[in-house]
């Protein structure tokens, strides 16, 4: 019980904290919206082969994930506040209570640009089921590496540089199996094909995840 209480007080003082400076919100809208225009009117989105059009969106929310998802120990770093952190919970504890905000986040920024996206693009998506398994795991997966690559940049000087470094290596993987689920989902439905992209995701969302929770301790105690 006392483990549940320390992860929901970090999960809500990162939500109070984000809802008080709206910095990732706000980041994140702003590339997003820009983003979309430009592929809808410069690039005529409209007229590009499945893959490119499956595969544009995932782009899109990658870096911007990458904008926003990095500071999620910036407050502690900025505010001096890494040891009262540690009194307040164990590391794993904290762990969790970083990677649940940071999930929440991408899952729900991932959400309002694929109804944006199927919306101005007229997609026609056939199986909303697959879709969502796929919004939902590639959220895990991008909250989980996002969230223990924060935790090992927070200290550098340029940390968005150095997380967008390590980042991109890490995510590539997960982004070219959620570009085939999410055509899959969108134009053919939940065929074979997608039950192996499923089973990708869901490995690399544990995997990350789960070697997060293992390395974070020792860079939490450092």
């Amino acid at each position: 019980m006392n483990s549940l209480k320390s992860i929901k007080a970090v999960f809500l003082k990162d939500l109070s904290t984000e809802l008080r400076t709206r910095y990732a919100i706000n980041a994140v809208l702003a590339f997003t919206g820009a983003s979309l225009l430009l592929i809808l009117f410069a690039l005529n989105a409209k007229e590009l082969p499945d893959t490119a059009r499956a595969g544009i969106i995932w782009i899109i929310i990658l870096f911007a994930a990458l904008t926003s998802l990095s500071r999620s120990f910036v407050s502690e770093t900025e505010g001096k506040t890494y040891n009262l952190l540690r009194l307040h919970g164990r590391a794993s504890q904290i762990f969790a209570g970083k990677l649940l905000f940071n999930f929440a986040f991408t899952l729900a920024v991932n959400a309002a640009a694929f109804i944006l996206y199927i919306f101005f693009l007229g997609l026609p998506v056939k199986s909303y089921p697959a879709l969502l398994l796929t919004i939902l795991l590639g959220s895990a997966g991008l909250g989980g590496v996002s969230t223990f690559l924060a935790a090992v940049v927070a200290q550098a000087d340029r940390k968005g540089s150095i997380f967008s470094v390590l980042s991109l290596p890490l995510l590539f993987p997960i982004i070219l199996i959620l570009v085939d689920a999410t055509k899959a989902a969108i134009f053919e439905g939940m065929n074979p094909a997608f039950l192996n992209n499923l089973l990708a995701m869901t490995g690399y969302a544990g995997a990350t995840i789960a070697a997060g929770f293992l390395l974070f301790e020792y860079i939490w105690n450092e």
